[in-house]
């Protein structure tokens, strides 16, 4: 960045490229939006801390649940460990499984609502938190773990972890093999090639298109409030009022789109692992 630039602040373009950084063992912008040899440390942490304050709102809701008049929190908690377990009972028919697949899915329900309304907090305030903790006016800080790829992928690839266990446990090893050859086009030797090229697929896709599902609409939504947060760099009232105006509208529409996608990932990962406990 040149002198007159510093003194006049960055431009549109420096000022997203900025916000769009992650703070990670680089130390400057990726030029790859997914790099193995890059660990993206504030995608880490605000992943673990909220996953953290997932387990202790649950935890403390268990261990406050009373037979009587239930209190605000207790019932809302219930509300959707009610709506969990009615998704998990029309899904995966084997109850000693939904005594593990239930729970898991409100954790990540109410985990990813979490990461992705870490998106409602002012686009600026814990990057220049963070930068004046370091001293550095440039430091990088991302927010939103649901925005980065690296975090949403981890999160289908867990996912899919789990469906295999799955897939081993119910068939058995044997049986899980046998059906990687023998599915979907039956069980004729000239046939396995084919089906196990196109079961290799299916879990590659699933797996992808679960991440990338709930990265590209957090990606996206992240975006629009950074170009919504320019408006308010313009030096009329026109123009603040603007800013004022789509931010509280974006903010409102955005309730939804937050709640929507930790609701489909959630779907989606109750729906992957049903599947594993069918056979072909």
């Amino acid at each position: 960045m040149t002198t007159e630039a510093a003194a006049h602040g960055p431009t549109a373009g420096e000022y997203i490229i900025h916000h769009l950084t992650h703070l990670n063992n680089v130390g400057h912008a990726q030029t790859e939006t997914v790099n193995l040899n890059v660990i993206n440390f504030d995608t880490l942490f605000y992943s673990l801390a909220l996953g953290l304050l997932t387990v202790f709102l649950l935890h403390r809701a268990a261990r406050k649940a009373t037979s009587g008049v239930p209190g605000r929190f207790q019932a809302a908690v219930e509300i959707l460990v009610e709506m969990v377990a009615n998704q998990a009972k029309g899904i995966i028919h084997r109850e000693e499984s939904r005594k593990f697949v239930a729970p898991l899915a409100l954790t990540v329900f109410i985990w990813i609502f979490f990461m992705n309304a870490m998106d409602f907090l002012p686009l600026d305030l814990l990057p220049s938190i963070w930068q004046a903790v370091t001293g550095n006016p440039h430091a990088y800080m991302r927010v939103v773990p649901t925005a980065d790829l690296n975090g949403t992928l981890g999160l289908s690839l867990g996912v899919l972890l789990i469906c295999l266990w799955y897939n081993i446990k119910i068939k058995g090893i044997g049986g899980w093999i046998h059906e990687l050859f023998t599915a979907p086009f039956g069980n004729k030797w000239f046939l396995y090639p084919v089906n196990f090229v196109m079961q290799i697929i299916e879990f590659v896709a699933k797996t992808v298109s679960h991440g990338m599902r709930l990265f590209g609409n957090m990606y996206a939504g992240e975006l629009i409030f950074m170009l919504i947060a320019l408006m308010s760099g313009t030096a009329t009232v026109a123009g603040f009022m603007g800013h004022v105006l789509a931010g509280s509208v974006w903010a409102i529409f955005h309730i939804l789109i937050v709640v929507l996608q930790a609701f489909v990932f959630m779907m989606l990962t109750l729906i992957y692992i049903g599947q594993a406990h069918e056979s072909h």
